[in-house]
């Protein structure tokens, strides 16, 4: 087995040059300020990665507060980022309002993350404030979902670890061992190889269990005749992969065979259909036409992918009903699938970053089964 992996080699992140993007934004929308409350968001900003932290950012300042476990964090978080920011430490919540109540211009129109305030908090800080509060969707998500090249060396290098990880790990199933095992040897070993943790919770469905999208590992052993679905990613600075692979283990019902070959077809078309300017609908409909001309329409039982980032799931979305476009610098997922009750599923995804003449995989684990099989499904 390999050790950790050296990420020296990665582009820097340039967490710096953020609220200036942000602040063009703002000012486009005749904003004088925004209160920021989503901890992703005041992770993209300042590189402030505590549990607890709000961002006031202005035309000319930002401002972070956060409570007094983590002010020595905030400031040496920040300096590594080359971000220049007031961080103020309070040790009440009525200080900590103080504190963001004073970063604010007087008499301003304030924007407030609609979708990450409730409405108790919204009435709090409206009486604490006494500016005028706009609600805003958004604003932050949308500088997010583009990209730059040291978010992409990320998540490539996060989809490197979880690859290398499945290497590692993958003589284990001549053991056959519980969908369990299996996936605690599969995180521990993205862990081992400098992971900050999965990217979400693996998921190993094996048999019947392989018809669940997403099934969550229990103690049925991965068997002769099973397909097995492999849904895992790394996180690497933030930044997550998420990639899955389906194995087919001896013989198994031809059902499985068809629809591996059919989803095999439709994801490598989604792939190829990758490109600045797709509607994330018409993503969807490449794969999904590709299943139903091959009989497995009605197996196909979820969006064709979305955005991956900072948090595993984000914009832009693929999927039937999506209204997003696909743009240049997106990652983005494309997972198409087919799941049949009581005899298994497919799935097959990669994530890509969407390039100008169309998009390069970000995952590179092999997908023909030929390179997949362990020597007790020869």
């Amino acid at each position: 087995m390999s050790g950790p992996a050296d990420h020296s080699h990665l582009v820097p992140l340039d967490v710096a040059g953020r609220a200036d993007r942000l602040r063009a934004v703002l000012m486009a929308d005749g904003l004088d300020g925004l209160l920021v409350t989503n901890l992703t968001n005041v992770r993209y900003l300042t590189g402030f990665t505590g549990s607890a932290g709000r961002v006031m950012i202005t035309d000319d300042s930002l401002t972070l507060v956060v409570d007094g476990r983590y002010g020595e964090q905030a400031h040496q978080q920040l300096a590594a980022a080359g971000v220049a920011a007031d961080i103020r430490v309070g040790l009440t919540q009525t200080e900590l309002q103080a504190h963001l109540q004073s970063a604010a211009p007087a008499s301003a129109r304030i924007g407030i993350e609609a979708a990450h305030v409730s409405i108790a908090e919204h009435k709090r800080f409206a009486s604490v404030f006494h500016h005028q509060f706009v609600q805003t969707e958004q604003l932050i998500e949308g500088l997010r979902r583009t990209k730059d090249d040291g978010e992409v060396d990320r998540i490539e290098a996060a989809g490197a670890i979880a690859s290398q990880a499945l290497t590692d790990v993958f003589d284990l199933l001549d053991d056959e061992p519980t969908e369990r095992a299996f996936q605690l040897a599969l995180d521990r070993r993205m862990e081992d190889l400098g992971a900050e943790c999965p990217s979400f919770g693996t998921i190993v469905a094996s048999g019947p269990n392989a018809a669940l999208a997403h099934h969550h590992p229990d103690d049925r052993r991965i068997v002769e005749g099973d397909s097995l679905v492999l849904d895992f990613g790394a996180t690497l600075d933030g930044y997550h992969s998420d990639m899955t692979r389906t194995l087919l283990i001896g013989d198994v019902d031809p059902w499985l065979t068809e629809a591996y070959g059919a989803v095999f077809a439709a994801q490598a078309a989604g792939v190829a259909a990758v490109r600045a300017g797709i509607a994330g609908i018409e993503l969807d409909n490449v794969c999904r036409d590709h299943l139903v001309d091959a009989g497995f329409g009605a197996f196909y039982t979820h969006g064709t992918g979305h955005g991956v980032g900072l948090v595993i799931h984000e914009t832009p979305w693929a999927t039937p009903s999506s209204a997003d476009d696909i743009r240049l610098g997106d990652v983005v997922t494309v997972e198409p699938g087919a799941y049949r009750e009581g005899v298994g599923g497919i799935r097959i995804e990669d994530t890509v970053v969407v390039t100008a003449d169309g998009c390069r995989p970000l995952t590179h684990t092999p997908k023909d089964l030929a390179c997949l099989r362990s020597p007790r499904m020869i």
